[in-house]
Order: structure tokens, then sequence, then C-alpha cells
């Protein structure tokens, strides 16, 4: 068989191998300052915030919600955090972290987006702008070089390709699980053989298969056999939160990565305690607890992990027992380096007369604030960098302060 660069991009590609390699960059990780790690998760298709946090201690919070409403006692009730929020029951891991002091619980939470788009709100998350389409490139890959990977060494979307997010001017990494088997031996001698004149090509290429090597040992590692598994059928997140956990432990590995989790789009039955939304969080939540033990407690202790989606849902359910495109919602930020144990909203209450247009959650925190405080404790960002060149006019979004604790 004949072989080119064409040919081998290709074939890596079908072999699931072209998520981890491109002729244009070298991946040799190293670590940030202090070893510090941070994770991106994004939840796409907006997240009903209220169904994730259901602030039951809100007198309009039975009224408002009617058969979407969680009890508080009995089958199915929310898991009481300070007497007035609450967390879904389908998120037991993350109540753990809660009562570990790992997890921030943030409510009434947006972009500065205002519509209700999810092709330009998950832009305008993504790109950090002031609206959708300003920014061409992500508010992470901006961010990478004052954190010191300028090169590209040290971030990694666990992704097909890397999300906007972290696409820009620093050359990034992305890995997936393979899909069909891998390269054989003889294969990859004839492109070994192949790159041998370019010291460029056959440096990345060595270190894409290296990532691969150490994605599969993550894989196939039999004391992942004991970690937690999803329960398959629904969209099962565990594989990509416990490879990613895998690699983030890794010497040398990453210390920043992306995930992404979609399916929150519930228009149609969404359901309390049971049904599509209760089982897509239960999904999520055991992936969590997946990443949690695959990076063990040296690597989990100096990681946090910023969760968001485009923006909330609707207050109301609608005529389909669901919910529609709203403003507001959730947000969370966990991980062993995260002063955590509370919720932080700026609560107007579920009144009619407090709702945005009538319908939603008002956005009363930035979500840039809380992405700015992260990169600022957690991996050393300047805050000059932070104000001018990753979140351009943001002034007015300020940092939110004590949110890491080590």
């Amino acid at each position: 068989m004949h072989f080119n660069r064409r040919n081998f991009v290709t074939s890596a590609a079908a072999m699931g191998a072209a998520a981890i390699f491109d002729a244009r960059a070298q991946f040799a990780f190293a670590a940030t300052p202090d070893d510090r790690r941070l994770v991106v998760v994004i939840l796409r298709g907006a997240l009903d915030g209220l169904a994730a946090v259901p602030p039951h201690g809100d007198k309009d919070y039975a009224g408002a919600r009617g058969a979407l409403a969680l009890p508080t006692q009995g089958t199915g009730a929310v898991h009481d955090l300070d007497g007035f929020f609450g967390l879904n029951p389908a998120l037991t891991n993350l109540k753990a972290l809660y009562d570990a002091r790992q997890l921030v619980v943030f409510h009434n939470i947006c972009s500065p987006y205002r519509d209700r788009s999810h092709f330009d709100g998950q832009n305008v998350l993504e790109a950090g702008g002031a609206s959708p389409h300003l920014l061409q490139d992500g508010w992470l890959n901006r961010a990478l070089a004052p954190m010191g990977l300028a090169n590209g060494d040290g971030a990694l979307a666990i992704a097909q390709t890397p999300p906007l997010i972290l696409s820009g001017k620093v050359q990034t990494a992305s890995w997936m699980p393979a899909v069909l088997p891998a390269p054989d031996e003889l294969f990859l001698s004839q492109v070994r053989a192949l790159y041998a004149g370019d010291a460029v090509l056959q440096a990345s290429l060595s270190s894409a298969l290296a990532l691969q090597a150490s994605a599969q040992s993550a894989m196939d590692d039999p004391a992942s056999n004991n970690m937690p598994r999803g329960k398959g059928g629904y969209g099962d997140l565990t594989p990509l939160f416990q490879g990613a956990g895998k690699l983030l432990a890794a010497r040398g590995g990453p210390r920043v990565a992306t995930l992404e989790a979609s399916g929150w789009d519930t228009h149609v039955a969404q359901g309390a305690a049971d049904g599509q939304l209760a089982r897509r969080l239960t999904a999520l939540d055991t992936a969590i607890d997946a990443l949690h033990a695959a990076m063990g407690p040296a690597a989990w202790n100096k990681t946090a992990v910023v969760m968001a989606t485009e923006f909330g849902r609707t207050v109301h359910p609608n005529g389909s027992g669901g919910t529609d495109h709203g403003t507001g919602g959730a947000a969370f930020l966990f991980g062993g380096a995260v002063a955590g144990g509370s919720v932080k909203a700026e609560w107007t209450g579920l009144g009619q007369g407090a709702l945005k247009d009538g319908r939603d959650q008002p956005p009363r925190t930035d979500l840039r604030a809380l992405f700015k405080s992260v990169l600022a404790d957690q991996m050393g960002v300047p805050r000059a960098a932070l104000e001018t060149r990753i979140f351009p006019d943001s002034a007015a979004a300020s940092p939110i302060k004590g949110l890491i604790g080590v």
C-alpha cells in the first residue's frame, strides 16, 4: 500500500488516531506552575438550572414549577444544601463534593447573551465576547499563553476536534476513544519511515502516538474496572470523563482540558425526579465521579472544574411538559482546589414580577466573572490579561473572590 501525508491523515482519522495528530505542532505536555489543572465542561443545549439546583425554600417554587417541582421529602426528594437551595436527586456525587467542601453552586448566572439561540449562545459562552461572533477564537485558548502554555503544551480537548473555546492561535490537541481498531504495527512502521526525514513531523507523530498509548492505557487499566460506570443507553459519558481523568493525572499529561455533554434541550416531557432530564443528570453525575476517581487524590487536589451552559430555561413549564429557552441559569465549580460548600446566588425570587420578560430567571451574575476568578486564582493569569486580551469589554464582570482554596 502506498502512503503519503494525505493518506496518513485520512487513514488515521478512520482509525481514531487523527483526533490526536496534527502535523503542524508537537504536543509535549508540560506542567503549569504548582502543577495545577483546569477542566471546563460545556453542557450544550441549555440545562434547566431550576431542575439541577431547585430553590425549594422559595415560597413561589412549587407553584411556578408545577409538575416539574421536586419534593423535599420522600421518594425523589432534593438533596438539601443550605435550607433554601438543593441539588437534583440525580446529582448524588455532586452532593458528596458539596459536603466535602469541594463544590460551589451558582444561580441566576449567565453569559452576556440575552437572546435564546443555542448557536449564538454557545458562541458567546466559548468565545468570551459581549455578543455573538465578535471574536473568532476561544477565551480558553487566549488564556493559554498567560498560563505559560503558549506552545500548545498542556491543553487537550476531549472531542474529535477542539471546540471553539479551545481554538485559536495556540495549537491544541484533541482525543477521543477509538471506535475502530488502532493502526497495526506495519502501518505505523511505514508512517514512521515516511516522516523520518522531517524532524518536526516525526516529533509530532511520536508525541501523538505517545498520547494515544497513554489514553489507551488509561482505558485498559485493570483498576478502571472498579471505577464508576455509566448506565449505558442514555449517552454514557463515563468513558470520556474517565479517560480525561487518567490523562490529566499522568506524569507530563495535560494541565488544561475541555469536555462536552449534550442533550439538555428539554422542550418535551422533561420530567422531575425521573424522566429524560433525570436520566441525563444521572449520566453526568456518574461521569463526574469517574473523572474524580481516575485522577486520584494527588491530581484532584490541584484541580478546578468549571461546568456551564449557554443559558437557562423558562421558570414555568410549557404545554408539553418541558421548558423552553430562557436566560439565567445555574453553573458549577468543583474540585479539590476549590473552596466549596456554598451556593452563590443574588436571588430575586420566582414571583411573576421578578422574572425577566415575565418568563425567565434574571441574570444577576456574569459567567465571565466566574471564568476570570478561576483563571486568575487557579491558573495564575494576570488581571490585566483577563480584562484586555481574554475577555475584552468585561470590566463590569469583576472576578469573584475566594473560590480557590489551595
